[in-house]
């Protein structure tokens, strides 16, 4: 029987990351995933690097920390994970004024510049210029999700992780700690499990009795065939809506909405954007919805229909390029900050989700994870973890 230092549970762009960086310090490691291929978070992404948003020093400081390790990224992982440089242009709607808007950003690591209708359409000739008041222009990197991914699980093999695809359907306890976990055709044992498994972190938690801040949203998208380079610049809408949803959902008082099926804790958003990929596949969207079930029922042809009317509103080119309709789960706690670390209840069980910004912040992340676990203390780390959230007991 092996048994291994670490039990990593998902193999999306936190768990890829984070295994590659602990056996990188030298822990033995086995990552799980249900499928190589799994609709997950990190396969539907625009894969954004957003590094100009950080807002305290907290976030200033890991967003600088993630754009240096992209830069260098794909050299370490010998393998490439498609990073570019771009800009970000955040559309405004005709009848908002975005100077007001961009004032809003001030306090961000890097603040935007403003652009009239006709300079945005000089930098990106597939928007409307008559559909927006003008755009506020960032500094962006953005990578492949699916290339980066690959990346890290091919380092991490390399090194000598254990990489296998099966799901993880419980978790093995002893004597007050977590002692592995179990698949339909196995049981896997280890001194440490750490759960990155994005939406359904929660739910498998709260199986061995556990209760974290973490929650999700159904965020559902097209991703069209590949065509020809057109979209220069990712686009996404200025005021954005799902960060004040996620803070409204995740509040103390809506906790126990989601320990049960049925709930819709918020109503749904759609916040307008697309980002064309290196291979000419386009992801546009997208609609977010706080429904309590990991797997509702969605009219996703209306979903799809209005996507398109949206998107096309301020990109008419992409209106009817054909294309597939999509959901997967996005997990996200109340603050905008990840859970990273130990839970408490049980001894050996850790948590690694809720990203709101994983491209930027991510990748530091579990390299500083890493390093704690060696016993190396870690401010950074101390700061994010799940035990600063007081769970509701009734």
């Amino acid at each position: 029987m092996n048994t291994y230092d670490w039990i990593v549970v998902g193999s999306g762009l936190t768990g890829a990351a984070v295994s590659y960086e602990l056996v990188k310090a030298g822990f033995s490691v086995l990552l799980l995933d249900r499928s190589s291929d799994p609709d997950s978070a990190t396969r539907y992404s625009y894969g954004g690097i957003a590094y100009w948003s950080g807002s305290t020093d907290l976030t200033r400081q890991l967003c600088q920390e993630g754009i240096e390790t992209h830069r260098s990224l794909s050299a370490e992982l010998e393998q490439d994970t498609q990073f570019r440089e771009t800009n970000l242009l955040l559309t405004v709607e005709p009848d908002r004024d975005p100077e007001q808007i961009a004032a809003r950003y001030a306090q961000v690591a890097i603040p935007p510049t403003v652009l009239s209708p006709a300079a945005a359409h000089d930098l990106e000739p597939m928007l409307d210029q008559q559909a927006i008041a003008g755009v506020l222009q960032f500094p962006h990197g953005h990578v492949s999700p699916e290339a980066m991914v690959a990346a890290y699980i091919q380092a991490f093999t390399k090194r000598g992780g254990t990489s296998q695809i099966s799901p993880v359907t419980g978790l093995l306890t002893s004597q007050g700690r977590v002692t592995g976990v179990v698949t339909p055709t196995e049981s896997f044992y280890g001194d440490r499990v750490l759960v990155c498994a994005g939406g359904m972190s929660r739910s498998l938690l709260a199986s061995i009795g556990l209760s974290v801040r973490l929650y999700f949203t159904q965020a559902e998208l097209i991703e069209t065939v590949a065509i020809d380079p057109c979209l220069q610049s990712v686009i996404m809408p200025a005021e954005t809506k799902r960060f004040e949803m996620e803070a409204a959902a995740g509040q103390a008082e809506t906790d126990k909405l989601w320990d049960a099926p049925g709930h819709e804790v918020h109503p749904p958003i759609l916040d307008p954007g697309a980002v064309q990929l290196r291979d000419g596949r386009i992801r546009m969207g997208q609609w977010s919805r706080t429904l309590t079930d990991p797997t509702p029922a969605i009219d996703a042809t209306a979903s799809e229909q209005a996507i398109r009317l949206n998107v096309g509103q301020i990109l008419p080119g992409l209106k009817d390029v054909p294309g597939e309709w999509h959901q997967c789960l996005v997990s996200f706690s109340g603050d905008r900050l990840p859970l990273i670390g130990a839970i408490s209840g049980l001894e050996g069980i850790h948590l690694f989700s809720g990203f709101s910004n994983p491209f930027a912040i991510l990748p530091p992340l579990a390299k500083r994870f890493a390093q704690a676990a060696t016993g190396q203390p870690d401010s950074v780390i101390a700061q994010l973890s799940p035990l600063r959230f007081a769970v509701p007991t009734s």
